[in-house]
């Protein structure tokens, strides 16, 4: 990311830098565990270390159909040697006879006596002997016990999302379970009298709840439980009451709408009044009136009401303040930078995050487009988008020039 330089020229407005280390600052780490079997633990945060009681391989094995034989016993091209043994994978062989070969298959051990495996393509067999036209170096085709993993080695550190990879290396040690920290208990709802759920018809001023759904939908790719609250009415006292609810079932309250300064934004008096607001506003786009605080012990983030800006702002606070409460260990998404295919003629004293599309050219060369439109209610645009574009604040580009891009690959998982 681009360093901060936003505080002075933005007025009272914190820069991303800064309001993202201050909301980081406040996570508390995780204290609740469980122990799951690996079946179960895809996408949880690991709490424990992992480690491994042996070695792997278990034994040297062959890493190629071929034959096994001491290295000593082949002098050149065109040696022949009687074939003592057949060595399938799955079963362990005989001592090999110095002056032998073993036929031995992928994966099968290595027979005592033995030090190295030629290929069978450059092999030919001859009644029970095998003749061997291009020698291997000594050693050659074998995987030596503990080449990969030695036993009492920690293979997976605590912090780690599992994927699909951690879990196959987990068992591939044996392990059968794993403890993981608890999912996230995190209540929701929506602000705005004029917001009404799919399926029920629309009155005057009226529009669809999308909030609802985009935001379960990203807590649900992050592994939280979510509690949904609903759409809260437009007075304080309904509000406080929805906040002061979810602040006791749930480890984090989240809310969309209301955190403005209009007559009808009820979110942020009734979060000070129950607690304390310790953020707001940050010198993005979308996304300014971004909160942060606590409804007693509860932390409460608030996200603008635009669908646009719940989706960006959620990616950009929530989504690294879920996972450090989750004991996630890098939380903050890595960007790529790439190459601009578009111009940015006028500053910002903001920092924008563009909806981007990342796009492999004619040439073969990435590069990254952004939406025509900023409108922070436009919804399509990041059905469109495949990444946010950051174009730091008091800077320009143009075609060409590099910029850096948050891949949704990395921040919707």
């Amino acid at each position: 990311m681009s360093e901060c330089g936003c505080s002075q020229a933005s007025g009272k407005m914190r820069c991303y830098d800064e309001a993202v280390a201050q909301l980081l600052a406040a996570a508390k780490p995780p204290f609740r565990t469980e122990i799951l079997s690996i079946e179960q633990a895809l996408g949880r945060i690991l709490a424990a270390p992992v480690e491994s009681a042996i070695n792997v391989p278990a034994w040297d094995n062959s890493a190629m159909d071929g034959y096994a034989f001491r290295a000593q016993d082949i002098t050149g091209p065109g040696d022949r040697l009687p074939i003592s043994q057949r060595i399938p994978a799955g079963r362990a062989g005989e001592p090999l006879q110095p002056g032998t070969a073993a036929r031995i298959f992928t994966g099968a051990p290595i027979p005592a006596g033995a030090d190295t495996v030629v290929i069978q393509e450059v092999c030919e067999a001859d009644g029970g002997f095998v003749i061997v036209k291009e020698p291997p170096k000594p050693g050659a085709n074998v995987r030596k016990a503990g080449e990969d993993i030695k036993s009492g080695r920690t293979i997976l550190q605590p912090g780690v999302k599992l994927a699909p990879q951690h879990l196959g290396l987990a068992a591939s040690v044996g392990i059968a379970e794993v403890e993981v920290y608890r999912r996230l208990r995190v209540a929701l709802l929506a602000s705005g009298d004029e917001l009404v759920m799919p399926g029920d018809p629309l009155g005057p001023g009226q529009i669809y709840n999308s909030n609802q759904f985009t935001a379960t939908g990203l807590l649900q790719a992050l592994g939280c439980e979510v509690i949904p609250l609903g759409i809260v009415e437009d007075t304080l006292e309904a509000t406080c009451d929805a906040l002061t609810w979810g602040a006791a079932e749930a480890d984090l309250v989240i809310a969309s709408g209301g955190v403005s300064v209009g007559e009808e934004d009820h979110v942020k008096p009734a979060v000070e009044k129950l607690g304390s607001l310790d953020l707001w506003k940050i010198a993005i786009r979308p996304g300014k009136p971004v909160a942060f605080g606590h409804i007693g012990q509860t932390p409460f983030i608030g996200t603008p009401g635009n669908p646009v800006s719940l989706f960006v702002t959620f990616l950009l606070f929530a989504r690294p303040f879920i996972l450090k409460m989750q004991g996630a260990t890098n939380p903050l998404p890595t960007p790529l930078t790439l190459e601009a295919d578009f111009d940015w003629p006028k500053p910002d004293k903001r920092r924008e995050y563009a909806r981007g599309r990342l796009e492999i050219g004619a040439d073969g060369k990435a590069r990254v487009n952004i939406f025509p439109s900023r409108s922070s209610g436009v919804l399509s645009s990041v059905a469109w988008a495949n990444g946010l574009a950051v174009i730091p604040e008091n800077q320009t580009l143009k075609r060409g020039d590099p910029v850096q891009f948050l891949s949704f690959g990395e921040l919707l998982s």
